[in-house]
């Protein structure tokens, strides 16, 4: 029987994707066969008549998984979804969720079962991550992205009180390299007194947070001015210097970036493109010369034509940023490579009952 291993995280954006990836892989490279499953999800993308779980889409793709993505992710719930739920008889969602898990494990040695983004969510349909385990009999690794001290330690104690003997750990992840000693040093120690193993202290890298350049359009609503460059990753943004004079020292100061300029101002746009610029933003749906296309071109820099104003597009493009999954394998390498270096896999391996 194959072993359900659940992996929620205690808020949104700790890297919970990125951690069931790079499992996966490092599974699959110690001999398992690994199965994919996530229970219930609420960010969903609606197409026509479905709702598409990107992660799930992602991992499908990544692993050539042969299930398909309503069994990889068999609770996709929308608005229209909840509505139906609150105004309707209750669909047992347990029922679809047990099945799909089923199948998942065919064949296989594990399940690697992406969790809930909190401790939240999931339970209008009964599917809260300690409902969840219990309905699969699965076991627990909680992934804590690091905002502080004290809530790192709040946050492990409370997987711990949710989950109970399930959890076999949590893994610290997203830690500033000031705060690494103290971490390792502290707050892991302290953690293990209390019956809770840290599995891994991850540091925070930029990259891990970059977004790709179709993160971008979709976010601001955009149309993209390229060929093939929609998966370059943009680490920084950058908006526009009014002044054409100080521009390029301006760029100069930072390096794999988006330049949020208006479409009307070629001198920047130009100054920018001499520059390390992963993308050129132009906002006020005002289209770019020939000679910037032509620029940007030979160059390799994405040029992005936004709707609306610079301040609006601003402000769409930092509340994306930092906020992306884990899409590209350029991020999933690196995050095995982190993942490698920190965690004893003898000892999950043990907890887990994987042998």
């Amino acid at each position: 029987m194959a072993i359900k291993l659940y992996i929620p995280s205690t808020q949104n954006f700790s890297g919970k994707s990125a951690i069931c990836v790079a499992l996966m892989h490092r599974l699959q490279k110690d001999g398992f066969k690994v199965g994919y499953l996530k229970p219930f999800s609420s960010a969903a993308r609606v197409l026509a008549k479905s709702s598409i779980d990107e992660d799930a889409r992602f991992v499908k793709e990544a692993f050539k998984l042969p299930e398909s993505l309503d069994t990889l992710a068999p609770v996709v719930l929308t608005q229209q979804q909840m509505e139906h739920v609150l105004t309707t008889e209750e669909s047992d969602y347990r029922d679809m969720v047990k099945q799909a898990a089923d199948t998942a494990a065919q064949g296989k040695d594990i399940v690697v079962m992406e969790g809930s983004n909190n401790f939240r969510e999931g339970y209008i349909v009964h599917l809260s991550p300690p409902e969840t385990v219990e309905l699969l009999d699965a076991r627990v690794v909680t992934v804590i992205g690091y905002q502080d001290d004290l809530q790192t330690v709040d946050d492990a104690l409370m997987a711990q009180k949710r989950m109970g003997d399930r959890m076999v750990g949590v893994i610290i992840n997203s830690v500033p390299r000031n705060r690494l000693d103290f971490v390792s040093k502290k707050v892991q120690p302290y953690l293990l007194k209390q019956d809770v193993p840290v599995l891994a202290v991850l540091p925070h890298e930029r990259v891990l947070g970059a977004i790709s350049v179709s993160d971008i359009v979709e976010a601001i609503g955009g149309e993209l001015l390229c060929g093939d460059c929609g998966d370059e990753l943009v680490e920084n943004v950058m908006v526009s210097a009014m002044n054409v004079e100080h521009a390029l020292n301006y760029f100069r100061r930072v390096t794999n970036k988006a330049v949020i300029v208006g479409g009307d101002r070629p001198d920047i746009q130009l100054a920018a493109l001499e520059t390390s610029t992963k993308a050129l933003i132009l906002t006020g749906n005002v289209r770019p010369n020939p000679m910037i296309e032509a620029k940007a071109a030979e160059r390799g820099v994405a040029i992005i034509l936004g709707p609306d104003d610079t301040f609006t597009t601003v402000e769409k493009v930092e509340r994306f940023f930092g906020k992306t999954r884990i899409r590209q394998m350029e991020k999933v390498t690196l995050f095995e490579e982190l993942l490698s270096k920190s965690m004893d896999f003898d000892q999950l391996y043990r907890a887990i009952g994987l042998k």
